[in-house]
């Protein structure tokens, strides 16, 4: 089974103390049973959604993220940092916290943790546990 993974960067590639939401990029991978690979990234043209009419956290924003990205077939986020879309986020992926600095970092500590994270995607469709990948 595939899996893809959207994470959270800014413009040099690394992750940062931000919400998902709020990040400058998404890198998007793809776990094909053996190995990662890099498909594309996509400019987080919905960052700034919610500064200008809506408050911080608004799920105007999330719902957007969550539609383009499910759209890409992404089934998990990677990020330092979630905010209160998290509540949005959890029913359509998985979502993962890391202290990683970079993708290279973040998947090599993801890969020992796929067999759990694809378990929730198959048992728990409708409401994803958090995977904390913090050291």
């Amino acid at each position: 089974m595939a899996l893809r993974f959207a994470f959270a960067l800014n413009r040099n590639n690394e992750f940062e103390n931000r919400h998902f939401g709020d990040s400058e990029k998404f890198a998007i991978y793809e776990w094909d049973g053996k190995e990662f690979r890099n498909i594309h990234e996509d400019v987080n043209v919905f960052k700034d959604d919610d500064e200008h009419e809506h408050h911080h956290g608004d799920n105007k924003k999330g719902k957007q993220i969550v539609k383009h990205l499910t759209g890409k077939g992404v089934k998990v986020l990677v990020s330092k940092q979630f905010g209160r879309n998290i509540k949005i986020i959890d029913q359509h992926f998985v979502p993962v916290i890391t202290s990683a600095n970079n993708v290279e970092e973040a998947l090599a500590v993801l890969q020992e943790k796929l067999l759990s994270i694809l378990e929730d995607i198959e048992s728990n469709p409708e409401h994803h546990k958090l995977v904390d990948l913090r050291k």
